[in-house]
């Protein structure tokens, strides 16, 4: 797979009070992200077979601006992997694995499997563009659902590049 940076100006958060990135500003690697998300969804919803699922998003408007290997190794890693993901992901829900909504499911699985499987994207970049997904496609706060759960696992499967990864500030408000 191709190398990604830590801060690609695809991989940048929109500025503040923006709703996120337009179209022309997505990386490559984005929207492999995007387009594996809606396959998986497919995946998990209509139990659609992988090759079918591929054709059809190959399809897609945009598509051609994708990172396909990427796109590949998200779509087929994660069906191929799916009970090995659903283990990884389940011991840290508070609900039932069928309960969560299938685009949350497809986030977690593709921040699980670039876990373990792409390493050359750092975590944090991993952990952000799976909250992207989950405010794009996902419920309003399945975000928040999301990155506390992929935290969780990134401490797990990276747990050197965790610990070595800065504290952010927590900016608090003075007391009245």
């Amino acid at each position: 797979m191709s190398t990604e940076s830590p801060s690609p100006a695809g991989d940048q958060r929109a500025p503040s009070g923006s709703t996120g990135r337009k179209a022309a500003d997505k990386s490559a690697r984005t929207r492999a992200r995007e387009f594996a998300l809606q396959a998986i969804y497919q995946h998990l919803v209509g139990r659609n077979a992988a090759a079918d699922i591929d054709a059809f998003t190959r399809d897609l408007a945009g598509f051609h601006k994708a990172d396909s290997v990427h796109f590949d190794a998200l779509l087929h890693g994660c069906i191929a992997q799916a009970a090995e993901l659903d283990a990884l992901v389940t011991p840290r829900l508070d609900r039932p694995l069928v309960e969560l909504s299938p685009i949350e499911h497809g986030v977690l699985w593709i921040g699980a499997y670039e876990f373990q499987h792409c390493l050359d994207v750092p975590w944090r970049v991993v952990l952000n563009e799976c909250i992207e997904l989950a405010k794009s496609f996902g419920g309003t706060d399945g975000h928040k659902y999301v990155n506390g759960v992929l935290h969780q696992l990134a401490a797990q499967l990276r747990p050197a590049e965790v610990a070595a990864a800065p504290a952010r500030a927590v900016v608090r408000k003075p007391a009245p």
